[in-house]
């Protein structure tokens, strides 16, 4: 069960240098985005000898909770594709991702649930009231113009609520998922098809946290969707981010039953308390 870790990093290229190391299995391989506004250099320079880490070349400056996002995952996914490797899975993780089990396990696992998609899929309209707004209303942070923002509020006040295109049922909650090659060739070819499914989301919020989910759910592949991206992550704080993870956190994530964990911050004591833990 060969697994292509696609990782999406802005910044600590040691932080991602020690999460490459503790993924590393000989069925995995790598593929880092480095968002375009950084110096990539100083990640390739960590990874000059390694024959299984490749570096995005189409990159997007990313921009929070604007389509830029959903951009930088669907150019690492067809240049996954695009390598000649055979993959059976992808990984989605950011650079402040950690696994907190053994990373065999991990291939265990998918091996005995192949063809499977992990990955968060609330339904907008009864689990996850509050993304309503996401998809309903006109969202123009993507815009790089003086009083974008009132000029957002005032077409929302004059137009009616947007609607889903093509009759699409709306879910999602996190960006970060493992699904299997079928469902990304999938993904990419109703995107690059769908011009006006783009379009309605470049004009949401967090579209990321949506699209993928919402491709997938409303397809042939529903019926491969488990509902579990199979990481801890902590929403306690009711904050646009989830909560940076320490030590005081250990516990309740190494007993979760998942295999990652986010977000950490670079050093943290936390990471060798993992460390310690699973190797």
């Amino acid at each position: 069960m060969r697994v292509a870790h696609l990782i999406l990093v802005h910044a600590n290229p040691n932080q991602l240098s020690r999460l490459v190391e503790r993924l590393a299995h000989p069925k995995s391989v790598f593929f880092i985005h480095v968002d375009k506004k950084v110096n990539i250099v100083d990640f390739e320079c960590l990874f000059r000898d390694a024959t299984n880490v490749f570096f995005i070349k189409n990159r997007v400056d990313i921009q929070w909770a604007t389509y830029s996002m959903v951009e930088a995952t669907v150019n690492g996914f067809k240049e996954i594709l695009s390598k000649g490797i055979k993959v059976d899975y992808i990984n989605l993780m950011s650079g402040q991702d950690y696994p907190i089990k053994p990373i065999a396990e991990f291939h265990d696992f998918l091996d005995a649930n192949q063809g499977k998609a992990f990955m968060e899929c609330l339904n907008v309209e009864k689990e996850w009231t509050e993304a309503i707004s996401r998809v309903k209303e006109y969202h123009f942070n993507h815009w790089k113009i003086p009083g974008r923002f009132k000029f957002q509020k005032l077409l929302n006040f004059i137009l009616p609520n947007r609607k889903m295109p093509d009759g699409l049922i709306a879910v999602g909650r996190s960006q970060w998922f493992t699904i299997s090659s079928k469902h990304v060739e999938f993904i990419i070819q109703r995107i690059d098809s769908s011009p006006h499914i783009v379009k309605f989301f470049t004009f949401s919020w967090a579209p990321d946290e949506l699209i993928f989910q919402t491709l997938l759910f409303n397809s042939a592949y529903q019926k491969d969707i488990v509902g579990d991206n199979l990481r801890y992550i902590d929403w306690s704080d009711n904050k646009q981010n989830p909560k940076l993870l320490t030590s005081e956190d250990f516990n309740a994530f190494m007993q979760s039953g998942k295999f990652f964990a986010r977000k950490f911050k670079e050093n943290d004591e936390v990471l060798n308390m993992i460390d310690q833990r699973i190797v």
